[in-house]
């Protein structure tokens, strides 16, 4: 949004839905090899790595924080260095390496250390050495690197074949990013199934092996869109970081100068200067002492919008580079009022699945592994997001007339309202748990409780539609909001929720532990006070829900013009502005 010259004719050839099924595509695989390992490696480093419970864990924590809060390196890069596809495609190939060193270890028993024998008379385990825990720990963080880059451009790419600045496209581009989810969540049900499966009952070198076959076909299907992909280009501006340490090194550097009361008296380039692709936003009210960055007080140059100004662009910046920063700031509160949320999900991807290892996991003679149960609340979402998108949207359009039915932080909203009722049916479930290993006197026995699994699919439902909402929500609002040089770094922003929510969710249970004398001390699950964790998560989803109207309620959408620029025989034609 904000003022853009014409393309060349050849990118009305590309783009569109045949590009973004190659996007699909690719997501889809480098997810389902991506979440098997996220949702079972925790079996691999204690089982055949020797790691001890609490490091095992710790252990898959960072890996996941890692990999997420990574995106805003891949993000940066993206926008900075390399087009979108390129970014894509050099990262998936560092994923790939990744893999490949898991798959070699998981194969050759001398790359990794004895079986621990713990049901001899004397037990012994060997630690894995440096070298084993090296090639360990490189596999790993490769994959992590890797992902990261994937997830920050990818959405971006997919994103860039719709023209958003077309109302035609509008409704298309929505749509774009519910049908990328999809995606990611027919990756994701395959990963924990299936790979799962396979590392379960058949070794993990060859859970590993489909894997890394998996984010091969991936690079293979993003390399045959290419010819397809629009707007496959450098970001022109250069490095974002680098204009806003310019805005707020002018703002500081001009800070006794008064500020002009109209727009037009503030520093802007209005022509073809700009080059291609530029984007120009309208000034607003908010944060107005940053706005000393674009007062210009030096005469311009004979012909031309540029300044005179001898201390250059960091003294005198554009009004469209300080409304980038200000977009900025006002996009970091929302960002952070979603971050509990993702504290929440946390607890469902560990205090849950111990909680299904106590129930009867039997359905229709087959025993559902524990790590298999977020297929619940994933196929949860397959089912809705076709349903939302066109049901919900086409419904509710006709009634706000807004492309996308309701706005984007209207759906982030009902993401968390969703997860508050999530936590509060988690609490439930768990005294009801609770309740029938007191009834059968099996509090202390290690045998499954006469309760079937399926009593936890409740709160794994309930959060899978939270977050359809929320993170397609928050995708969609970082790359709609966010300025033409920045579309990968807002949908990094976007992911570092997840990241952060997984670092917080360690600090909440150590926290809690101490504060509540040991509700979650003990080993035993039937002892520990889980179902009143749950609630506290409950009530203070509830006041992250409160900020996050505040939030939401002060944040302002960005004002935008649209520059067309119109060839008139050999010569250029002028410059035409229209409002958007």
């Amino acid at each position: 949004m904000g003022i853009f010259q014409t393309e060349p004719k050849k990118q009305a050839s590309r783009g569109g839905n045949r590009a973004v099924l190659f996007v699909f595509a690719t997501e889809g695989l480098e997810n389902m090899a991506f979440i098997a390992n996220a949702m079972s490696l925790v079996t691999y480093f204690y089982g055949f790595m020797n790691l001890s419970i609490t490091k095992s864990a710790t252990t898959l924590t960072n890996f996941m924080g890692t990999a997420f809060l990574l995106t805003l390196v891949g993000g940066y890069i993206s926008d900075t260095y390399w087009s979108r596809f390129k970014t894509c495609l050099i990262f998936a190939l560092i994923e790939l390496v990744g893999y490949v060193l898991l798959t070699v270890q998981a194969h050759y028993a001398q790359l990794r250390p004895t079986p621990c024998k713990l049901d001899v008379a004397e037990p012994h385990c060997e630690a894995a050495d440096r070298g084993q825990l090296a090639l360990l720990y490189t596999g790993l963080y490769l994959i992590a690197f890797g992902t990261s880059g994937v997830k920050s451009a990818l959405p971006a790419l997919g994103a860039d074949q719709f023209d958003d600045k077309d109302p035609k496209h509008a409704g298309q581009l929505s749509s774009f990013f519910n049908w990328f989810f999809l995606s990611l969540t027919i990756g994701a049900i395959f990963g924990v199934t299936f790979v799962v499966w396979i590392s379960a009952n058949h070794g993990w070198d060859l859970a590993f092996g489909v894997s890394t076959l998996a984010v091969l076909f991936a690079v293979v299907s993003l390399c045959m869109g290419k010819s397809l992909y629009r707007n496959n280009k450098i970001n022109p501006k250069g490095s974002p970081l680098l204009s806003i340490l310019q805005v707020l090194v002018a703002s500081i550097r001009n800070r006794k100068l008064p500020i002009p009361e109209k727009a037009e008296d503030l520093h802007e380039i209005h022509d073809k200067e700009a080059g291609e692709g530029h984007e120009y936003l309208q000034r607003t009210e908010q944060f107005k002492f940053l706005d000393r960055a674009a007062v210009n007080y030096w005469p311009t140059i004979e012909g031309s919008s540029k300044s005179t100004n001898p201390g250059g662009a960091w003294s005198l910046c554009t009004v469209t580079q300080v409304e980038e920063v200000k977009l900025l700031i006002r996009m970091l509160p929302i960002i952070l009022s979603t971050i509990f949320m993702n504290t929440c999900l946390a607890q469902l991807q560990t205090f849950s699945i111990q909680q299904s290892l106590t129930l009867d996991r039997h359905f229709i003679g087959f025993e559902i592994p524990g790590p298999s149960m977020p297929a619940i609340p994933l196929l949860c979402m397959f089912f809705l997001i076709p349903i939302y998108d066109r049901v919900f949207v086409p419904l509710v359009r006709k009634l706000t007339g807004i492309p996308t039915g309701i706005r984007h932080l209207q759906r982030i909203a009902v993401g968390l309202v969703l997860s508050v009722i999530s936590m509060a049916i988690s609490g439930m479930v768990e005294t009801r748990r609770k309740s029938v290993a007191v009834k059968h006197n099996m509090v202390d026995s290690s045998e499954p409780l006469p309760m079937s699994v399926f009593w936890l699919g409740f709160q794994f439902a309930i959060f899978g539609a939270a977050d359809m909402f929320t993170v397609v929500g928050l995708l969609e609002f970082f790359y709609a909001e966010s300025a033409a040089g920045m579309k990968s770094l807002g949908t990094a922003i976007s992911w570092c929720s997840i990241a952060f929510g997984y670092f917080l969710s360690s600090v909440v249970v150590e926290t809690v532990n101490k504060v509540s004398g040991g509700w979650l001390a003990s080993n035993n699950l039937n002892r520990d006070k889980l179902n009143y964790f749950y609630w506290l998560l409950s009530g203070m989803s509830v006041m992250n829900f409160g900020a996050y109207l505040l939030c939401a309620y002060w944040y302002k959408y960005k004002k935008v013009d649209v520059v067309v620029l119109e060839k008139q025989g050999d010569s250029d034609g002028g410059v035409e502005m229209i409002k958007a």
